[in-house]
């Protein structure tokens, strides 16, 4: 590919001296957000049970952080650019700190709904910065690979050291704790922060436009709430209105960034193919994954009984499979190609969700942590890659908005997949035969069914947990299947999208 960076003109331009020990800092923020992540998928039978949310807002629960976080993040990344990358990452690893506050003490659904929507807020100020400074710290291609990796290992990390952290804090205190544990890591974040990290920002960067941040948050909300409410309802006219704003919002805003001087998000960058590609296959590869992540906690959990802790380790080698996959992947891509590494990354999670479409109530471990691990190795490939090539194809002083497009795509995937996948799993288990005299709230959601049962005299109780179960496990087979399409058609794409595509191995 082409490269829009200029030769280093000093040795240290290129070996910026404590890069290493910024980089620390910054792993922490993308700590911070990927074990908030994880957690929640771990707390929602817990939540289900205490807060009584319908099978729409507990769906809400799991999303509106994704919706906002999706709608807000390419303002957000813009606005690093202008104003500093380091003053928004530590404003905005503060305010997620206390927010999560809010998170854990929810006493009511819609409570917990804006809880995690302001969260998205915060969040959003995040992960740009944090790829950003990174592309700003190591100017070295393979420096800045390694870098790159170990960013998405310590995300790996996280979705790992969440559900055991969580699952020993849900059998030991109340769910909100689980929230709490952001709260040390943000400390240390903040204060580490100001001491290392080093500012950076675009240097003629142009006012923010508010104009195209309501563009941009109206038109991702609005696409992604009517997807999610057609998924549910049907296409009743709210959800085509809600639809047709969104869309109009978007088209709006793609114009107004073509005629700006300058403009929030720079449209030229997806005519570099490589970051076209790597953005969209963010996105699917997400999307066919995060339906089934956000899942399969309550499957380990109320389908075959294990305990919170067990639950979490039982989740382990996906995280360590990526966390591998991750630190090598610069190394490989290199050796090989970049298509290679990718698309067979994405293949290989394909396969994996084909695999975990045979479960069944007594699935046995081997099976499931086959599948995880191999699905960790695929994700961490895939993942690291094709934010190298991301941050590789713009100048540095557009990092923060390439950056925050890089994100977009992965909130997005996230919201869509979730909305989607979940909707199937939703609507299978919604048609189960219930015993007589069963509560309306066991057709809602799993949670549900297993606190009904808990009431009922013991047979009509074993009779209503085996049926509830059997169809909570048809819905997440098919979301399985449609992932793994999702995932091997993407593989497909990207191995003729990303064809002459090379990672920089000079500066």
């Amino acid at each position: 590919m082409t490269s829009t960076l200029q030769p280093a003109t000093t040795t240290e331009a290129v070996k910026r001296p404590g890069r290493w020990l910024a980089l620390s800092v910054l792993v922490l923020a993308v700590l911070l957000v990927a074990v908030d992540a994880t957690v929640l998928g771990l707390a929602t039978p817990y939540i289900s049970e205490d807060l009584k949310p319908s099978g729409t807002q507990l769906l809400w629960i799991g999303d509106v952080y994704s919706f906002v976080i999706a709608g807000l993040l390419v303002s957000m990344g813009s606005l690093g650019d202008r104003i500093g990358r380091k003053r928004i990452l530590l404003v905005g690893a503060t305010a997620f700190g206390a927010i999560s506050v809010l998170n854990a003490y929810a006493t009511t659904p819609e409570l917990m709904i804006l809880a995690r929507a302001l969260l998205g807020v915060a969040g959003a100020t995040l992960m740009p910065a944090t790829l950003a400074l990174i592309r700003n710290l190591f100017h070295d291609p393979r420096e800045r690979s390694l870098a790159v990796g170990i960013w998405g290992a310590t995300a790996s990390a996280g979705t790992a050291i969440g559900p055991i952290a969580g699952g020993f804090l849900l059998e030991h205190f109340w769910w909100g704790s689980v929230f709490l544990i952001n709260l040390p890591v943000m400390a240390v974040l903040v204060l580490v922060g100001i001491r290392t990290l080093p500012e950076s920002r675009n240097p003629n960067p142009g006012p923010w436009d508010l104009t195209s941040v309501v563009l941009s948050l109206v038109g991702v909300i609005g696409v992604v709430y009517a997807v999610k409410e057609a998924a549910t309802h049907g296409f009743e006219w709210p959800v085509l209105a809600a639809g047709a704003l969104g869309a109009t919002a978007l088209a709006w805003f793609v114009r107004r960034q073509l005629t700006l001087p300058t403009p929030l998000l720079d449209m030229r960058l997806f005519r570099n193919r490589g970051f076209s590609a790597a953005v969209l296959a963010d996105l699917l590869t997400i999307l066919g994954l995060s339906g089934l992540v956000f899942f399969l906690s309550q499957y380990l959990q109320l389908v075959q009984g294990r305990r919170p802790f067990e639950a979490g380790l039982a989740e382990l080698p996906a995280a360590v499979g990526a966390v591998a996959a991750g630190l090598v992947a610069g190394r490989v891509a290199r050796r090989f190609s970049v298509r290679a590494v990718v698309a067979g990354g994405l293949a290989a999670v394909g396969l994996a969700l084909a695999a975990l479409t045979l479960i069944d109530r007594s699935t046995g471990y081997p099976l499931l942590g086959t599948a995880l691990l191999v699905v960790g190795v695929g994700a961490g490939f895939s993942f690291t890659v094709t934010a190298d090539v991301i941050l590789s194809s713009v100048p540095k002083e557009q990092a923060g908005a390439a950056s925050a497009v890089s994100e977009t795509a992965y909130e997005l995937g996230a919201a869509l997949g979730i909305a989607i996948l979940g909707t199937i799993v939703t609507g299978v288990y919604r048609g189960f035969t219930a015993p007589a005299g069963t509560p309306a709230g066991a057709h809602e959601s799993l949670g549900g069914a297993v606190e009904a049962a808990a009431g009922m005299p013991t047979d009509a109780g074993q009779e209503l947990l085996a049926s509830a179960r059997d169809a909570f496990v048809n819905g997440l087979s098919i979301a399985s299947a449609v992932g793994a399409i999702v995932l091997l058609t993407t593989a497909l794409a990207a191995w003729f999208m990303l064809r002459d595509q090379r990672l920089d191995s000079r500066q």
